[in-house]
């Protein structure tokens, strides 16, 4: 989704820490396993004790031997993001306390499934903090994803359509309510009106670890509105395999829309945590639990 607005330093500096301090575990951990690996290998011991052997090759193997373990480059799409968000005035749209919040759990789920409703100036962000994992991001405006595209074409990312509008929301607030939209099932087949049916086949297919709403636009009477997203999101987290749970973020929570949804679809009982214009939700399935009430008493 295009920006709004940009915020510039305290972003950056944000930025910057998280992802030296995400490279800088990656090169920590690399160091470990290399090491781990290389002194349990019998390779390793064979060379060893050639090394010994030969005193004029002792310095030379220990230098290799360094260089090997110590070298590590940070993975190429790290990289490409640090230089992009330490050279960029552009900064993604959420505040540091917000992009915090989702921070965390990446860094604890990680590598995972990451789906992104929106694309935009904190998309490389968000996949390099999801590094080995997948992320995939859902875009309305077509020139916008070439745009991106032409800039960061490691991002996977694809054209959605939303049929519904902002100025239509208290409508379907009340078909939301009736039984085939509390009914658990997969969205595609769903005949809830609220479930977005046309989104491409990977999304259905996959098991979302996480979801963030953070678009379609929303943010005037005729625009795409985010009530599906936020219901679809909801719905994909209660029909995944039983004892799974899913983190789903909805941005923009000061607004009417994003709101009223987000606590009826994704339910004030399952949130964990609101900073500034996030709400920070975890849906736990419900396969397996027909008694189970869509929101928790």
């Amino acid at each position: 989704m295009r920006p709004k607005t940009s915020k510039a330093l305290n972003l950056k500096v944000l930025l910057l820490c998280v992802f030296l301090a995400f490279v800088l575990l990656f090169v920590l951990r690399s160091r470990l396993s290399a090491s781990q690996e290389n002194t349990d290998s019998p390779i390793f011991q064979t060379l060893s004790a050639a090394a010994k052997a030969s005193n004029g090759n002792v310095k030379e193997s220990s230098k290799t031997a360094e260089c090997s373990i110590s070298c590590d480059k940070i993975p190429r799409p790290l990289a490409q993001a640090l230089v992009h968000y330490a050279s960029s005035a552009i900064t993604p749209q959420q505040t540091q306390k917000e992009i915090s919040v989702t921070a965390k759990i990446l860094e604890k789920k990680s590598p995972c499934n990451f789906l992104v409703f929106g694309l935009g100036h904190d998309s490389l962000m968000w996949s390099s903090l999801n590094y080995g994992g997948r992320t995939v991001f859902l875009e309305e405006d077509e020139a916008w994803i070439e745009q991106i595209r032409r800039r960061f074409p490691m991002l996977e990312s694809y054209h959605v359509t939303y049929d519904s509008k902002v100025n239509q929301a208290e409508n379907l607030m009340d078909v939301g309510k009736g039984p085939e939209c509390t009914a658990v099932s997969d969205p595609k087949y769903s005949m809830c009106q609220l479930a977005l049916k046309g989104l491409p086949s990977e999304v259905y297919d996959i098991k979302w670890d996480l979801i963030m709403v953070d678009a379609p636009t929303g943010y005037y009477e005729e625009a795409p509105g985010r009530m599906t997203a936020i219901y679809t999101a909801g719905m994909m987290a209660r029909n995944r395999e039983e004892g799974a749970e899913t983190d789903v973020f909805v941005h923009d929570v000061n607004r009417v829309v994003e709101d009223q949804f987000s606590m009826a679809f994704l339910c004030q009982g399952y949130m964990k945590k609101q900073e500034g214009r996030l709400r920070h939700f975890r849906i736990p399935s419900h396969k397996g639990s027909l008694e189970r009430p869509f929101c928790p008493e």
